[in-house]
């Protein structure tokens, strides 16, 4: 019984971002990600029974948005083809590659999010310098490894990867040197969660687009990235040791994270994803489609200040408690639900069963929040233990290979499969 109530936690967590993630895939971008990320922080708060953490809960928020929406730069869409090649060379490549990008967007989500939990009166995160040396490292990166070498991991795509890939040695660099050893666990079992989930998704659809199952495959494998990244996230926090320190916030600092999360991020989503002109081009051919662009945006508008307007009502104190955390999950993750009904068409009467499955993901997380007793991992550590996850990482890539060769041999050529070698 105890063993199922520590994974409750990790499962609340688990769900909360892999439909977040979904979700995500109708807006795209850094903007869609740092929304879906912001929910997993809040999730994570929520389930983990650290008192003393509630009131970092919105400089989490934003952290988790910032980590994982950085990564929303990175291009995958031709990794994605790779990955539904007819032979083990391409198809493995690209398998292998979205564990790559899959793991930096956990590297750089879980190691923000464990930055800020490690940061204490006596021993703060020097921001500046973190902030400075991953801005650095990534410009580095990316003139070293692309301009100068000249690898290309998605050509002719943006190679964006190189960037973060250089911000996230920088950053683990950083923790190493101040002995932040439990944010590195968070980062790693992050990474581990988040490339796992990528390239296990991306197998998910090989597999459902071959057998014809009727469904949005695309968004099964957004899915698997916030199911299983979610879950790395969430055990490499529980299982890590962390001082304890009832702290308050400064007030500027929550009003402008918070004014990020609940008013920039939507206000980006909207220019990019829900404005008038976009519904217009993105709705298609249906009757009255003006009309039909017109109310969806309004309503967009109206229902994006309200919530704005709601959660800065709540969360004006800047002392917090569990009630608060739970408030803002589930109203952040079901306004997210929300906007993808209308983006896709919500009242022209269009409603896809991955949007009802949206729904029901909430309705039990709703329902684990309000009746789950949560317990934590009764195991804690702030070991790093390179050889164990070497070896962990050595019997991924084997079972990536092992998925990579199943795919191939299960399909010929697929719609939209693309190949980095050509193989004679």
């Amino acid at each position: 019984m105890s063993f199922k109530k520590q994974g409750l936690g990790i499962l609340v967590v688990a769900m909360s971002f892999g439909t977040a993630w979904a979700i995500r895939g109708q807006f795209g971008h850094e903007q869609g990600a740092a929304w879906a990320g912001a929910i997993g922080g809040l999730a994570i708060l929520l389930v983990s029974n650290r008192t003393d953490w509630y009131n970092k809960m919105i400089l989490v928020a934003l952290a988790s948005a910032v980590g994982w929406g950085a990564g929303g730069m990175i291009s995958y869409g031709m990794v994605v083809g790779y990955g539904r090649s007819d032979n083990f060379i391409n198809a493995f490549y690209g398998l292998g590659m979205l564990f790559f990008i899959g793991a930096l967007f956990g590297l750089l989500g879980g190691g923000l999010v464990g930055m800020v939990l490690d940061s204490t009166e006596k021993k703060k995160v020097k921001w500046g310098a973190l902030v400075s040396e991953m801005v650095a490292g990534g410009l580095i990166s990316y003139f070293f490894l692309v301009e100068q070498i000249g690898f290309k991991m998605t050509p002719p795509r943006s190679e964006a990867w190189a960037l973060i890939f250089g911000s996230v040695l920088a950053m683990l660099w950083h923790m190493a040197r101040e002995n932040r050893n439990s944010p590195i666990r968070t980062a790693v079992f992050s990474a581990v969660g988040g490339g796992f989930g990528f390239a296990f998704g991306n197998f998910l659809q090989v597999v459902g687009n071959t057998m014809e199952v009727q469904f949005n495959m695309w968004n099964v494998m957004e899915y698997s990235i916030g199911f299983f990244g979610g879950s790395g996230m969430a055990y490499g926090v529980f299982s890590s040791k962390w001082p304890f320190e009832e702290i308050k916030v400064e007030n500027w600092a929550n009003r402008i994270a918070l004014f990020i999360l609940v008013v920039f991020v939507p206000l980006i989503v909207y220019r990019e994803s829900l404005s008038y002109n976009h519904l217009v081009k993105r709705l298609g051919d249906i009757a009255s489609l003006e009309y039909t662009a017109l109310v969806s945006t309004v309503f967009l508008v109206v229902l994006l200040i309200c919530m704005s307007i709601l959660v800065f009502w709540k969360l004006r104190r800047i002392s917090y408690k569990k009630k608060d955390v739970t408030f803002f999950l589930l109203i952040y993750l079901t306004t997210y639900a929300i906007l993808s009904y209308v983006v896709t068409g919500l009242f022209a009467g269009r409603m896809e069963l991955n949007h009802h499955l949206y729904i029901l993901n909430i309705l039990l997380i709703s329902g684990m929040i309000m009746k789950g007793e949560f317990i934590n991992l009764e195991s804690v550590s702030k070991k790093i233990n390179v050889k164990k996850w070497a070896i962990s990482f050595v019997t991924i890539i084997f079972f990536i290979a092992v998925l990579s060769l199943i795919a191939t041999n299960i399909h010929e050529e697929l719609p939209g499969a693309k190949n980095r070698f050509f193989i004679d």
